[in-house]
Protein backbone atom coordinates (compact mmCIF):
# COMPACT_ATOMS: atom_id res chain seq x y z
CA UNK A 1 0.00 0.00 0.00
CA UNK A 2 1.41 3.38 -0.98
CA UNK A 3 1.49 6.30 1.43
CA UNK A 4 -1.08 8.09 -0.74
CA UNK A 5 -3.43 5.09 -0.59
CA UNK A 6 -3.07 4.89 3.17
CA UNK A 7 -3.75 8.62 3.43
CA UNK A 8 -6.84 8.27 1.25
CA UNK A 9 -8.22 5.40 3.31
CA UNK A 10 -7.83 7.50 6.45
CA UNK A 11 -10.54 9.81 5.10
CA UNK A 12 -13.10 7.02 4.74
CA UNK A 13 -14.52 7.15 8.25
CA UNK A 14 -16.90 9.08 10.45
CA UNK A 15 -14.00 10.07 12.67
CA UNK A 16 -12.25 11.72 9.74
CA UNK A 17 -15.41 13.70 8.96
CA UNK A 18 -15.74 14.85 12.56
CA UNK A 19 -12.07 15.68 13.05
CA UNK A 20 -11.78 17.81 9.93
CA UNK A 21 -15.12 19.50 10.53
CA UNK A 22 -13.97 20.49 14.01
CA UNK A 23 -10.77 21.88 12.52
CA UNK A 24 -12.85 23.94 10.11
CA UNK A 25 -14.92 25.28 12.99
CA UNK A 26 -11.80 26.29 14.88
CA UNK A 27 -10.60 28.18 11.83
CA UNK A 28 -13.94 29.97 11.75
CA UNK A 29 -13.72 30.82 15.43
CA UNK A 30 -10.25 32.23 14.75
CA UNK A 31 -11.80 34.29 11.92
CA UNK A 32 -9.64 32.57 9.32
CA UNK A 33 -12.25 31.31 6.84
CA UNK A 34 -12.89 33.18 3.60
CA UNK A 35 -16.70 32.94 3.54
CA UNK A 36 -18.29 32.42 6.95
CA UNK A 37 -18.20 33.92 10.39
CA UNK A 38 -19.52 31.99 13.40
CA UNK A 39 -21.54 33.51 16.25
CA UNK A 40 -21.78 30.90 19.02
CA UNK A 41 -23.89 33.28 21.11
CA UNK A 42 -26.77 32.40 18.76
CA UNK A 43 -26.49 28.69 19.57
CA UNK A 44 -28.64 28.94 22.70
CA UNK A 45 -31.62 30.47 20.88
CA UNK A 46 -31.24 27.92 18.09
CA UNK A 47 -31.28 25.10 20.65
CA UNK A 48 -34.48 26.50 22.19
CA UNK A 49 -36.13 26.54 18.77
CA UNK A 50 -35.07 22.94 18.06
CA UNK A 51 -36.40 21.82 21.46
CA UNK A 52 -39.75 23.53 20.84
CA UNK A 53 -40.19 21.86 17.46
CA UNK A 54 -39.03 18.53 18.85
CA UNK A 55 -41.65 18.70 21.62
CA UNK A 56 -44.37 19.44 19.06
CA UNK A 57 -43.60 16.23 17.21
CA UNK A 58 -42.52 14.12 20.18
CA UNK A 59 -44.09 15.51 23.40
CA UNK A 60 -42.69 12.68 25.53
CA UNK A 61 -39.26 13.02 23.88
CA UNK A 62 -39.53 9.39 22.79
CA UNK A 63 -37.76 10.19 19.52
CA UNK A 64 -36.90 7.61 16.86
CA UNK A 65 -33.63 7.66 14.97
CA UNK A 66 -33.19 9.97 12.02
CA UNK A 67 -33.45 7.58 9.09
CA UNK A 68 -35.16 6.88 5.79
CA UNK A 69 -37.81 4.80 7.56
CA UNK A 70 -39.43 7.94 8.96
CA UNK A 71 -40.26 9.08 5.42
CA UNK A 72 -42.20 5.88 4.75
CA UNK A 73 -44.73 6.93 7.41
CA UNK A 74 -47.53 9.02 5.88
CA UNK A 75 -50.28 10.52 8.03
CA UNK A 76 -49.39 8.06 10.78
CA UNK A 77 -49.47 5.04 8.48
CA UNK A 78 -46.26 3.03 8.17
CA UNK A 79 -46.39 2.21 4.47
CA UNK A 80 -43.43 -0.18 4.46
CA UNK A 81 -44.55 -1.81 7.71
CA UNK A 82 -47.92 -2.56 6.12
CA UNK A 83 -46.25 -4.09 3.07
CA UNK A 84 -43.83 -6.15 5.16
CA UNK A 85 -46.61 -7.47 7.41
CA UNK A 86 -48.28 -9.12 4.43
CA UNK A 87 -45.16 -11.10 3.53
CA UNK A 88 -44.30 -14.50 4.94
CA UNK A 89 -40.55 -14.02 5.43
CA UNK A 90 -38.48 -17.23 5.56
CA UNK A 91 -36.52 -15.75 8.46
CA UNK A 92 -35.32 -12.45 9.89
CA UNK A 93 -32.33 -12.33 7.60
CA UNK A 94 -34.54 -12.45 4.49
CA UNK A 95 -36.44 -9.41 5.69
CA UNK A 96 -33.19 -7.67 6.58
CA UNK A 97 -31.82 -8.14 3.06
CA UNK A 98 -35.02 -6.69 1.61
CA UNK A 99 -34.84 -3.73 3.99
CA UNK A 100 -31.20 -3.14 3.11
CA UNK A 101 -32.17 -3.28 -0.58
CA UNK A 102 -34.88 -0.68 -0.10
CA UNK A 103 -32.88 1.62 2.17
CA UNK A 104 -29.81 1.64 -0.08
CA UNK A 105 -31.72 2.44 -3.27
CA UNK A 106 -34.06 4.92 -1.60
CA UNK A 107 -31.26 6.84 0.11
CA UNK A 108 -29.20 6.97 -3.08
CA UNK A 109 -32.23 8.55 -4.77
CA UNK A 110 -32.61 11.07 -1.97
CA UNK A 111 -30.39 13.98 -3.01
CA UNK A 112 -32.32 17.27 -3.22
CA UNK A 113 -35.33 17.13 -5.54
CA UNK A 114 -35.62 20.86 -6.18
CA UNK A 115 -38.47 23.16 -5.19
CA UNK A 116 -40.80 22.36 -8.10
CA UNK A 117 -41.00 18.56 -8.11
CA UNK A 118 -43.95 16.76 -6.49
CA UNK A 119 -45.01 13.11 -6.30
CA UNK A 120 -48.71 12.39 -6.52
CA UNK A 121 -49.48 9.79 -3.85
CA UNK A 122 -51.99 7.23 -5.10
CA UNK A 123 -53.27 6.52 -1.58
CA UNK A 124 -54.03 10.04 -0.36
CA UNK A 125 -54.05 11.98 -3.60
CA UNK A 126 -51.64 14.45 -2.04
CA UNK A 127 -48.75 15.91 -3.99
CA UNK A 128 -45.62 15.46 -1.89
CA UNK A 129 -42.25 17.05 -2.58
CA UNK A 130 -38.66 16.86 -1.43
CA UNK A 131 -37.39 13.95 0.69
CA UNK A 132 -40.83 12.63 1.60
CA UNK A 133 -41.91 12.54 -2.04
CA UNK A 134 -38.68 10.88 -3.12
CA UNK A 135 -39.14 8.29 -0.38
CA UNK A 136 -42.68 7.41 -1.46
CA UNK A 137 -41.71 7.23 -5.12
CA UNK A 138 -38.85 4.83 -4.35
CA UNK A 139 -41.04 2.75 -2.00
CA UNK A 140 -43.71 2.43 -4.68
CA UNK A 141 -41.09 1.30 -7.20
CA UNK A 142 -39.82 -1.27 -4.71
CA UNK A 143 -43.31 -2.53 -3.82
CA UNK A 144 -44.21 -2.86 -7.51
CA UNK A 145 -41.16 -5.03 -8.15
CA UNK A 146 -39.52 -2.51 -10.46
CA UNK A 147 -36.07 -3.41 -9.11
CA UNK A 148 -36.66 -7.18 -8.96
CA UNK A 149 -35.60 -9.78 -11.52
CA UNK A 150 -38.03 -12.31 -10.02
CA UNK A 151 -41.78 -11.72 -10.61
CA UNK A 152 -42.52 -14.06 -7.69
CA UNK A 153 -40.34 -12.03 -5.32
CA UNK A 154 -40.99 -8.33 -5.95
CA UNK A 155 -39.55 -6.99 -2.68
CA UNK A 156 -35.93 -7.15 -3.70
CA UNK A 157 -33.35 -5.18 -5.64
CA UNK A 158 -31.35 -7.19 -8.15
CA UNK A 159 -28.03 -5.96 -9.44
CA UNK A 160 -28.91 -7.07 -12.96
CA UNK A 161 -31.99 -4.82 -12.99
CA UNK A 162 -30.25 -1.81 -11.46
CA UNK A 163 -27.43 -2.04 -13.99
CA UNK A 164 -29.92 -1.40 -16.81
CA UNK A 165 -32.09 1.26 -15.16
CA UNK A 166 -32.65 4.19 -17.52
CA UNK A 167 -33.32 7.81 -16.73
CA UNK A 168 -36.54 7.46 -18.72
CA UNK A 169 -37.77 4.64 -16.49
CA UNK A 170 -36.87 6.61 -13.39
CA UNK A 171 -38.66 9.65 -14.82
CA UNK A 172 -41.85 7.63 -15.34
CA UNK A 173 -41.80 6.24 -11.83
CA UNK A 174 -41.07 9.64 -10.34
CA UNK A 175 -43.77 11.30 -12.46
CA UNK A 176 -41.30 13.71 -14.02
CA UNK A 177 -42.78 16.04 -16.63
CA UNK A 178 -41.96 19.46 -18.11
CA UNK A 179 -44.09 21.06 -15.41
CA UNK A 180 -42.78 18.65 -12.73
CA UNK A 181 -38.99 18.66 -13.12
CA UNK A 182 -36.73 16.63 -10.85
CA UNK A 183 -33.24 17.99 -10.24
CA UNK A 184 -30.42 15.62 -11.17
CA UNK A 185 -32.54 12.92 -12.81
CA UNK A 186 -29.75 11.59 -15.05
CA UNK A 187 -27.30 11.71 -12.15
CA UNK A 188 -29.59 9.54 -10.04
CA UNK A 189 -30.04 6.98 -12.79
CA UNK A 190 -26.30 6.89 -13.47
CA UNK A 191 -25.65 6.33 -9.76
CA UNK A 192 -28.06 3.39 -9.56
CA UNK A 193 -26.64 1.80 -12.71
CA UNK A 194 -23.16 2.12 -11.23
CA UNK A 195 -24.44 0.49 -8.03
CA UNK A 196 -25.92 -2.41 -10.01
CA UNK A 197 -22.73 -3.00 -11.96
CA UNK A 198 -20.55 -2.87 -8.85
CA UNK A 199 -22.77 -5.28 -6.90
CA UNK A 200 -22.91 -7.71 -9.85
CA UNK A 201 -19.12 -7.65 -10.16
CA UNK A 202 -18.47 -8.33 -6.47
CA UNK A 203 -20.41 -11.48 -5.68
CA UNK A 204 -18.04 -12.36 -2.84
CA UNK A 205 -19.40 -9.31 -1.01
CA UNK A 206 -23.01 -9.08 -2.20
CA UNK A 207 -24.07 -12.66 -3.03
CA UNK A 208 -23.11 -14.82 -0.07
CA UNK A 209 -26.65 -16.03 0.67
CA UNK A 210 -28.52 -14.99 -2.48
CA UNK A 211 -27.91 -13.71 -5.97
CA UNK A 212 -26.15 -10.36 -6.23
CA UNK A 213 -28.15 -7.61 -4.54
CA UNK A 214 -27.28 -4.54 -2.44
CA UNK A 215 -28.98 -6.27 0.50
CA UNK A 216 -26.11 -8.76 0.49
CA UNK A 217 -24.29 -6.12 2.50
CA UNK A 218 -26.32 -7.29 5.50
CA UNK A 219 -24.66 -10.70 5.31
CA UNK A 220 -21.28 -9.06 4.88
CA UNK A 221 -21.70 -7.02 8.08
CA UNK A 222 -22.89 -10.03 10.08
CA UNK A 223 -20.01 -12.13 8.77
CA UNK A 224 -17.52 -9.47 9.83
CA UNK A 225 -19.04 -8.44 13.16
CA UNK A 226 -21.50 -11.10 14.28
CA UNK A 227 -24.50 -9.87 16.26
CA UNK A 228 -22.77 -6.82 17.71
CA UNK A 229 -21.29 -3.97 15.69
CA UNK A 230 -20.55 -0.28 16.05
CA UNK A 231 -22.42 2.19 13.84
CA UNK A 232 -19.18 3.69 12.41
CA UNK A 233 -18.36 0.20 11.09
CA UNK A 234 -21.50 0.35 8.96
CA UNK A 235 -20.22 3.54 7.37
CA UNK A 236 -16.74 2.10 6.97
CA UNK A 237 -18.11 -0.85 5.01
CA UNK A 238 -20.37 1.36 2.89
CA UNK A 239 -17.48 3.65 1.97
CA UNK A 240 -15.11 0.81 1.15
CA UNK A 241 -17.56 -1.37 -0.76
CA UNK A 242 -19.72 1.25 -2.51
CA UNK A 243 -17.20 4.07 -2.88
CA UNK A 244 -16.47 3.43 -6.56
CA UNK A 245 -20.07 4.16 -7.63
CA UNK A 246 -19.87 7.87 -6.91
CA UNK A 247 -19.16 10.31 -9.74
CA UNK A 248 -15.48 10.92 -10.25
CA UNK A 249 -14.51 13.88 -8.10
CA UNK A 250 -11.33 13.29 -6.14
CA UNK A 251 -9.23 10.13 -6.26
CA UNK A 252 -6.13 9.73 -4.12
CA UNK A 253 -3.75 6.78 -4.32
CA UNK A 254 -6.24 4.98 -6.52
CA UNK A 255 -9.02 5.40 -3.94
CA UNK A 256 -12.18 7.30 -4.96
CA UNK A 257 -13.06 9.60 -2.06
CA UNK A 258 -16.75 10.15 -2.83
CA UNK A 259 -18.31 13.05 -0.91
CA UNK A 260 -14.94 14.65 -0.18
CA UNK A 261 -13.92 18.11 -1.37
CA UNK A 262 -11.10 20.61 -1.39
CA UNK A 263 -10.81 23.68 0.79
CA UNK A 264 -7.64 25.77 0.85
CA UNK A 265 -7.87 26.63 4.55
CA UNK A 266 -7.62 23.04 5.78
CA UNK A 267 -3.88 22.41 5.68
CA UNK A 268 -2.23 19.10 6.56
CA UNK A 269 1.30 17.80 6.17
CA UNK A 270 0.39 14.73 4.10
CA UNK A 271 -1.32 13.82 0.83
CA UNK A 272 -4.73 14.71 2.29
CA UNK A 273 -3.82 18.41 2.39
CA UNK A 274 -6.88 20.55 1.73
CA UNK A 275 -9.31 17.61 1.69
CA UNK A 276 -12.61 17.73 3.60
CA UNK A 277 -14.56 14.43 3.82
CA UNK A 278 -18.30 14.72 4.49
CA UNK A 279 -19.92 11.44 3.27
CA UNK A 280 -23.44 12.79 3.74
CA UNK A 281 -25.50 10.23 1.81
CA UNK A 282 -23.40 7.34 3.11
CA UNK A 283 -23.92 8.49 6.70
CA UNK A 284 -27.64 9.01 6.08
CA UNK A 285 -27.68 5.43 4.79
CA UNK A 286 -25.70 4.22 7.81
CA UNK A 287 -28.36 5.69 10.11
CA UNK A 288 -31.02 4.05 7.95
CA UNK A 289 -29.46 0.58 8.22
CA UNK A 290 -29.43 0.56 12.02
CA UNK A 291 -33.09 -0.41 12.41
CA UNK A 292 -32.99 -3.31 9.91
CA UNK A 293 -29.96 -4.65 11.77
CA UNK A 294 -31.72 -4.30 15.10
CA UNK A 295 -34.85 -6.02 13.79
CA UNK A 296 -32.64 -8.90 12.69
CA UNK A 297 -31.26 -9.26 16.21
CA UNK A 298 -28.00 -7.37 15.79
CA UNK A 299 -26.93 -4.98 18.55
CA UNK A 300 -25.69 -1.66 17.16
CA UNK A 301 -23.46 0.39 19.46
CA UNK A 302 -21.69 3.79 19.30
CA UNK A 303 -24.43 5.41 17.26
CA UNK A 304 -22.98 8.80 18.18
CA UNK A 305 -19.80 7.70 16.44
CA UNK A 306 -21.53 8.81 13.24
CA UNK A 307 -21.70 12.57 12.66
CA UNK A 308 -24.40 15.05 11.87
CA UNK A 309 -25.38 15.29 8.23
CA UNK A 310 -23.85 17.96 6.01
CA UNK A 311 -26.99 18.85 4.09
CA UNK A 312 -28.99 21.97 3.44
CA UNK A 313 -31.68 21.64 6.15
CA UNK A 314 -29.18 21.30 8.98
CA UNK A 315 -26.92 23.86 7.31
CA UNK A 316 -29.83 26.19 6.71
CA UNK A 317 -30.74 26.02 10.38
CA UNK A 318 -27.45 27.64 11.32
CA UNK A 319 -27.61 30.31 8.61
CA UNK A 320 -31.24 31.21 9.28
CA UNK A 321 -30.60 31.05 13.02
CA UNK A 322 -27.71 33.51 12.78
CA UNK A 323 -25.04 31.09 13.99
CA UNK A 324 -23.41 31.27 10.57
CA UNK A 325 -23.17 34.47 8.53
CA UNK A 326 -21.63 35.04 5.13
CA UNK A 327 -19.02 37.73 5.02
CA UNK A 328 -20.54 38.83 1.70
CA UNK A 329 -24.36 38.65 1.96
CA UNK A 330 -24.63 39.19 -1.80
CA UNK A 331 -23.53 35.56 -2.20
CA UNK A 332 -26.95 34.52 -0.89
CA UNK A 333 -28.37 35.65 -4.22
CA UNK A 334 -26.16 33.30 -6.25
CA UNK A 335 -26.18 29.54 -6.87
CA UNK A 336 -22.98 27.75 -5.90
CA UNK A 337 -21.33 24.56 -7.12
CA UNK A 338 -21.21 21.71 -4.59
CA UNK A 339 -17.42 21.72 -4.77
CA UNK A 340 -17.00 25.45 -4.24
CA UNK A 341 -15.07 26.50 -1.12
CA UNK A 342 -18.17 28.32 0.13
CA UNK A 343 -20.33 25.19 0.07
CA UNK A 344 -17.57 22.94 1.44
CA UNK A 345 -17.05 25.43 4.27
CA UNK A 346 -20.78 25.60 4.98
CA UNK A 347 -21.19 21.84 5.07
CA UNK A 348 -18.16 21.18 7.27
CA UNK A 349 -19.19 23.88 9.73
CA UNK A 350 -22.65 22.32 9.84
CA UNK A 351 -21.21 18.97 10.97
CA UNK A 352 -19.13 20.56 13.72
CA UNK A 353 -21.92 22.86 14.90
CA UNK A 354 -24.38 19.96 15.15
CA UNK A 355 -22.13 18.43 17.81
CA UNK A 356 -22.06 21.74 19.68
CA UNK A 357 -25.82 22.18 19.34
CA UNK A 358 -26.55 18.63 20.51
CA UNK A 359 -24.55 19.28 23.69
CA UNK A 360 -26.56 22.44 24.42
CA UNK A 361 -29.87 20.66 23.79
CA UNK A 362 -28.93 17.77 26.08
CA UNK A 363 -27.96 20.14 28.86
CA UNK A 364 -31.24 22.03 28.57
CA UNK A 365 -33.25 18.79 28.65
CA UNK A 366 -31.20 17.12 31.39
CA UNK A 367 -30.28 14.29 29.04
CA UNK A 368 -27.03 12.79 27.81
CA UNK A 369 -25.58 11.23 24.68
CA UNK A 370 -26.98 7.84 25.66
CA UNK A 371 -30.56 9.01 26.21
CA UNK A 372 -30.49 11.59 23.39
CA UNK A 373 -27.97 10.47 20.77
CA UNK A 374 -27.24 12.65 17.79
CA UNK A 375 -29.50 10.49 15.60
CA UNK A 376 -32.45 11.60 17.76
CA UNK A 377 -31.36 15.24 17.87
CA UNK A 378 -31.34 15.22 14.07
CA UNK A 379 -34.78 13.61 13.87
CA UNK A 380 -36.41 15.68 16.59
CA UNK A 381 -34.86 18.00 15.65
CA UNK A 382 -32.48 19.99 13.66
CA UNK A 383 -33.68 18.81 10.26
CA UNK A 384 -37.32 19.73 10.93
CA UNK A 385 -36.33 23.08 12.44
CA UNK A 386 -34.18 23.90 9.44
CA UNK A 387 -37.15 23.23 7.17
CA UNK A 388 -39.52 25.23 9.36
CA UNK A 389 -37.24 28.25 9.46
CA UNK A 390 -36.73 28.07 5.70
CA UNK A 391 -40.50 28.22 5.17
CA UNK A 392 -40.79 31.16 7.53
CA UNK A 393 -38.11 33.13 5.74
CA UNK A 394 -38.71 32.17 2.09
CA UNK A 395 -42.04 31.52 0.40
CA UNK A 396 -40.78 28.43 -1.44
CA UNK A 397 -39.10 26.95 1.64
CA UNK A 398 -35.76 26.84 -0.17
CA UNK A 399 -32.53 26.77 1.83
CA UNK A 400 -30.78 30.11 2.41
CA UNK A 401 -27.89 29.12 0.15
CA UNK A 402 -28.59 27.67 -3.27
CA UNK A 403 -26.44 24.73 -4.36
CA UNK A 404 -26.20 23.46 -7.94
CA UNK A 405 -26.91 19.75 -7.57
CA UNK A 406 -26.37 16.79 -9.89
CA UNK A 407 -28.62 14.60 -7.75
CA UNK A 408 -25.79 12.75 -6.03
CA UNK A 409 -24.57 15.04 -3.24
CA UNK A 410 -27.32 16.30 -0.94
Amino acid sequence: MTSETAAALSLLSAQAVRTRAQRMLQLALDDKLPHFRVDLSRLDATAERVIAITRQAYPSLDIPFHSRWRHFVVDGEDRFGAIASRVVWPDRTARARAEFDLAIVSVFLDAGAGAQWRYSDAVTGNKIGRSEGLALASLDMFAQGVFSADPDDPLRVDASVLAKLSAEQLARSFQVAPDNPLVGLEGRATLLRALGKLVAANTEIFANNDTARPGGLFDRLVTLHGDNLAAPDILLELLHQLGPIWPSRITLGGVPLGDCWKHPALVTADATNGLVPLHKLSQWLSYSLIEPLQRAGVTVTDIDGLTGLAEYRNGGLFVDGGVLALRDPALLDQAHEAGSPLVVEWRALTVALLDRLAAVIREKLGMNAETLPLAKVLEGGTWATGRTMAREKRSDGAPPISVISDGTVF
